[in-house]
């Protein structure tokens, strides 16, 4: 995690939880892992919400990779409403190129052919979340979203973030706050 960002009010490497009154159908009971969050604006990959019927196999063969390993059991994410037709891979850092992004300690984004390859053949990271799309917002747009009470910001783990277990992903972010479902509240300053 980025604490010199998180110091500053800023919630990189944090996760997003749509509060149980969220409008937006596009992010009801969502939640996003924050790539970046600055005073420039914010990204994040939606981690719990697949994208139709794609396989990885076919977005494979639809990019002219071969795949040597098995690999029908990779599920692709809905990453978020924007920029739907690019991938992103979030992965653990054991796997490292030139174009990832260090997020934190622990997480890497990358937006390669190049890692795809590597996870078809076997060799890319330890754990990882392909997603196509992200969701993004403008200068202070999160921050006023924050402050409406459209979100809850919860600590990211690595289950919590690459676990295939989507169901309940949000009602274990929102446990992992030791909240109560009932007791949250939609009111400004009310939580």
């Amino acid at each position: 995690m980025n604490k010199g960002l998180l110091h500053q009010g800023f919630m990189t490497g944090q996760l997003l939880v749509a509060m149980p009154q969220m409008r937006d159908a596009r992010f009801t009971r969502t939640v996003i892992y924050l790539c970046a969050h600055t005073s420039d604006g914010a990204m994040g990959l939606v981690l719990n919400r697949l994208v139709g019927a794609l396989t990885f196999p076919d977005l494979l063969s639809q990019l002219g990779i071969d795949s040597v390993q098995n690999a029908e059991h990779i599920r692709i994410r809905s990453g978020g409403p924007v920029e739907t037709g690019r991938g992103f891979v979030l992965h653990s850092v054991d796997y490292l190129e030139d174009a990832t992004l260090k997020v934190g300690s622990e997480i890497g984004l990358t937006a390669t052919l190049d890692i795809l390859r590597d996870i078809a053949a076997g060799a890319g990271p330890r754990r990882s979340v392909l997603a196509l799309g992200y969701a993004g917002w403008g200068p202070g747009q999160l921050d006023a979203e924050m402050q409406a009470n459209a979100w809850l910001n919860v600590p990211a783990d690595e289950e919590l973030i690459f676990d295939d277990d989507l169901n309940d992903k949000w009602e274990r972010c929102i446990g992992k706050l030791g909240a109560n479902l009932t007791s949250l509240s939609g009111d400004i300053g009310h939580a």
